[in-house]
């Protein structure tokens, strides 16, 4: 099985190029021109053990936002290219993940239907040339392009890095194990015998 998958994308704001490996070792080739999203994204790779090259230029001299959402609709359709028919994948999966002071779940179904509920508030409102509020953003881009019903809730945390680092963290176990494939599964995981488009 080869569940890999190489997009890329240009438009007069960005211009990126993603390859994506779902059974991976975790590594991760990541230039943005954003520091932040750069690290977020190397530990997204890590932890859900893809390997994962992003390279992207985009208006930085307006801000970031173009960027990070953009990244986010590409990661998407790689990540539903990868996937292929989906055939014997667990469908579901879900993390909590602790750092520090913060505990973030995400839960997430690869139905093929996308919905983002995205329960997080951060208190500083910029990190590096990141604003915060692109989180949320970058998730509803992923979830949109690669069809994934995900849930995003933080129950606690005071340090803005530190939240956000759990919940990058998170998204990559959870989407690990969602991927994962048990040869028990005849098809899909699904009494349709399909998963919606």
């Amino acid at each position: 099985m080869n569940r890999k998958s190489e997009i890329k994308r240009k438009t007069n704001e960005t211009d990126i190029s993603l390859s994506m490996n779902i059974d991976g070792t975790g590594k991760g080739d990541i230039n943005t021109g954003v520091g932040f999203f750069d690290h977020m994204l190397s530990l997204f790779a890590r932890h859900g053990l893809f390997d994962l090259k992003v390279m992207a230029k985009g208006d930085l001299d307006v801000d970031a936002h173009h960027t990070v959402e953009d990244v986010g609709i590409v990661l998407g359709q790689a990540i539903k290219e990868a996937l292929g028919d989906k055939k014997s994948i667990k469908r579901y999966g879900s993390s909590f993940v602790p750092m520090d002071e913060a505990l973030a779940l995400v839960a997430l179904d690869l139905s093929g239907r996308p919905y983002l509920v995205f329960d997080a508030r951060f208190e500083n409102q910029k990190l590096g040339n990141m604003d915060t509020e692109l989180v949320e953003e970058f998730f509803r881009a992923v979830a949109n392009n690669a069809g994934i019903n995900l849930h995003i809730k933080v129950f606690y945390g005071s340090n803005t890095h530190h939240i956000i680092e759990a919940i990058f963290k998170a998204f990559g176990r959870a989407l690990d194990e969602a991927s994962g494939i048990d040869n028990r599964i005849e098809g899909v995981m699904s009494t349709k015998g399909m998963l919606e488009k």
